[in-house]
């Protein structure tokens, strides 16, 4: 196939590097010439690099660069044109210009793409002659690492381009998920359950961006951080897109901003680009405190409490605790002075001192979520006795193979740090399945490989079990009032009809014979 790239920036040039490898012919092209000179230098110099690792041979690699033909004019005719794909700045006024210029001189056939992550594929077609040839193609930076793209077809695309470009990028190497044409598309929207949750958590001062960046990454098992990750981003990038798909979806609480970002974007906080953000970057930076060291008595008796649907998660740590060497009382009530441990599953320790009588000085929550790492979290009421409460760190800091746990102090909070982080995940992908943005093995496939999340979403909310997920929101929302955490049809039901979260279930489409419904009628 012959390609057309307009824009020879980081994407441009990636994308040529990746099509020209996997066999393309490829015209790179841009408004600037030295931007094409760069970029293919840039692609030699990616190519040579692969041949210095081994990953391709220099034969590979020579044949690949003789494929990458550089354009000095992005208008010039190109009659053996069968893609174009523009990946010129976000700005809708320079794409339509861009794609304008295009119909001109390449022929109908072509089939255009834009390489937008914002703005509407709809808009961008709606300004062609014939907007039935363009739909979005999606790539993610740097192009030949990230094995995804999005695939968006505008209201007017053709039906048989989406799954020509589905082949194309799935020849190139990569995985393809199609995704309706809404803001933020998939990625971007999906990412929103972390970042704002995380925010949320840090406006209410549950704990510090390192607390909760240690807990993301230890207990959920995320390779990053969420205020680690916008900083790698940045915070100007983060926060507008934070914004944008808030108000493309109608200021949806589930996606609501924080009021943290707008000072600090203003004030140039942005992450590493500026050498500040949540966190300091750079030579004369100060090094990351340390976790403050375990100074309890780990021999103090502790007493486990939980009732109900709770019972399970306090015998499980009471089984992990005495099994560590733990002193663990075993009768109805605690003793005095023990410490009292809360398994708390979208609810408060407050709530359970309240509910029964448990000494509010020494009653401390735990997260009861299996830990990806040697993590284990502490939620401290204003009513604590930091003694009292370092005892508690020491007690979870226990491990019978030797190997101690960390123990994370945080503020009490309804569901703590992790279940409330995992549970915005959770609602979040499910609120753009129950909307038909993409399928859930699209929605999972889409996270894994672009956010690099240990799991799906929907698969992740499947290891804790519908059931038990619809058990966490209902319990966030009563206890917080906070819209943000209602839950989601798409888990309501599924937890109601014994389904899995990645289960797309039946349709209305699905029980209805198509010529039938064509006509209007029923089927028999």
């Amino acid at each position: 196939m012959r390609i057309r790239i307009v824009g020879a920036g980081a994407m441009g040039r990636g994308i040529a590097q990746w099509a020209a490898t996997a066999g393309h012919t490829v015209e790179l092209c841009d408004a600037r010439t030295e931007a094409v000179t760069a970029a293919v230098d840039f692609v030699r110099s990616m190519l040579e690099r692969a041949v210095e690792k081994g990953r391709s041979s220099a034969e590979e690699s020579a044949a690949a660069l003789e494929r990458l033909v550089p354009l000095d004019d992005p208008w010039a005719p190109g009659p053996d044109v069968e893609l174009v794909v523009e990946a010129v700045r976000e700005d809708l006024g320079t794409k339509t210009e861009v794609f304008g210029r295009l119909e001109q001189v390449l022929p109908a056939t072509a089939v255009f793409a834009t390489n937008t992550s914002s703005l509407s594929v709809t808009r961008i077609a709606a300004t062609l002659m014939d907007p039935t040839r363009l739909a979005g193609l999606h790539f993610f930076n740097p192009v030949p690492l990230m094995r995804i793209v999005e695939i968006v077809p505008g209201a007017a695309t053709r039906p048989e381009i989406p799954p020509a470009l589905t082949a194309f990028v799935e020849g190139c190497g990569h995985r393809a998920v199609t995704v309706a044409d809404t803001p933020g598309f998939l990625v971007n929207h999906a990412g929103r359950g972390l970042v704002t949750e995380a925010l949320a958590l840090l406006e209410e001062s549950v704990a510090q961006p390192a607390d909760i960046d240690r807990i993301a990454r230890d207990v959920l098992g995320l390779r990053m951080g969420p205020f680690e990750l916008m900083d790698l981003t940045g915070l100007d990038v983060t926060a507008a897109v934070i914004d944008s798909i808030w108000q493309g979806f109608r200021y949806a609480d589930r996606l609501r901003p924080s009021y943290l970002t707008p000072n600090r974007v203003a004030a140039g906080l942005h992450g590493r680009k500026t050498g500040c953000g949540w966190f300091a970057y750079g030579p004369d930076a100060p090094a990351p405190a340390p976790e403050p060291p375990v100074t309890g008595d780990a021999d103090r008796p502790v007493f486990v409490h939980g009732s109900g649907p709770g019972e399970g998660d306090a015998a499980a740590l009471r089984e992990a605790l005495t099994a560590a060497g733990a002193v663990v009382e075993t009768g109805a009530e605690p003793m005095s002075g023990a410490i009292v441990l809360v398994p708390v599953w979208g609810t408060s320790v407050a709530s359970a001192v309240a509910e029964h009588g448990l000494p509010a000085s020494r009653s401390f929550g735990v997260d009861p979520l299996p830990a990806a790492g040697r993590r284990r979290v502490l939620a401290v009421t204003p009513a604590a006795d930091p003694a009292a409460a370092r005892d508690a760190r020491a007690v979870l800091g226990r491990a019978g193979d030797g190997d101690a746990y960390a123990v994370s102090v945080v503020r009490d909070t309804a569901g703590s740090v992790a279940q409330r982080l995992l549970a915005s995940i959770v609602s979040v992908a499910s609120s753009i399945a129950e909307r038909s943005i993409a399928s859930p093995a699209d929605i999972d496939l889409a996270v894994t490989a672009g956010l690099g999340y240990p799991v799906g979403p929907l698969a992740w909310g499947d290891r804790i079990g519908a059931a038990r997920m619809l058990e966490l929101h209902r319990a966030l929302h009563r206890t917080t009032g906070d819209p943000r955490h209602r839950p989601s049809r798409w888990v309501t039901e599924r937890a109601l009809l014994g389904l899995a979260l990645t289960d797309p279930g039946t349709s209305p489409d699905d029980c209805v014979d198509g010529a039938d419904r064509a006509n209007g009628t029923d089927a028999p």
